[in-house]
């Protein structure tokens, strides 16, 4: 996978100069980004601050634990309804 060549919290300090006036042209040309980057960064994280980020981030990660928490116990159910079958 490639790496990204902006980290997200730069991508919504760009966007911040943007919706602070100035031109998407002038902010486009200044970082070096197309034009579909920034509409599709827009799209993606518009509105968003920093620390929102943050705290998404913090919650897609803790999400993905307990993701693998419910696998886990899914698997150990089943294995212990197996034995219980096979001792009845």
């Amino acid at each position: 996978m490639k790496k990204a060549r902006f980290t997200e919290s730069q991508i919504v300090a760009i966007l911040k100069e943007a919706d602070a006036g100035l031109p998407v042209g002038d902010v486009i040309r200044k970082h070096g980004i197309s034009s579909a980057s920034y509409y599709k960064w827009k799209a993606k994280y518009g509105g968003l601050d920093a620390s929102e980020l943050k705290r998404i981030k913090e919650l897609e990660a803790q999400l993905t634990e307990f993701k693998q928490i419910v696998a886990d116990l899914t698997l150990e159910n089943k294995a212990m309804k197996g034995l219980i079958t096979k001792k009845l």
